[in-house]
């Protein structure tokens, strides 16, 4: 007894986009294609509207965390010269 249920009305559609070559409603409904077969149940009941791909640069560890900013008024300090200071005498 196979009680899965029938996704290949799906997999048809999924197939059919492919060849009018419509990438983008075939990748929903592979996507579509592989939750159902993951939990066992039609696809259309679950709720997946917090699935989404991120944006991007906004992924990876730590994106969630807000970058440094240093404080008000303060400025970045001058580079040394090269040519006076932190020089040995005598070393090329």
């Amino acid at each position: 007894m196979n009680d899965r249920p029938d996704f290949s009305a799906i997999e048809k559609a999924m197939y059919e986009a492919a060849a009018r070559e419509d990438f983008a409603a075939a990748a929903s409904l592979r996507n579509r294609l592989m939750i159902a077969r993951q939990t066992g149940s039609d696809p259309g009941e679950g709720d997946y509207s917090g699935i989404a791909r991120p944006e991007p640069g906004k992924m990876g560890l730590g994106s969630q965390a807000p970058g440094r900013r240093a404080p008000e008024g303060w400025k970045r300090p001058e580079k040394p010269d090269p040519m006076t200071k932190g020089r040995k005498s005598g070393t090329p």
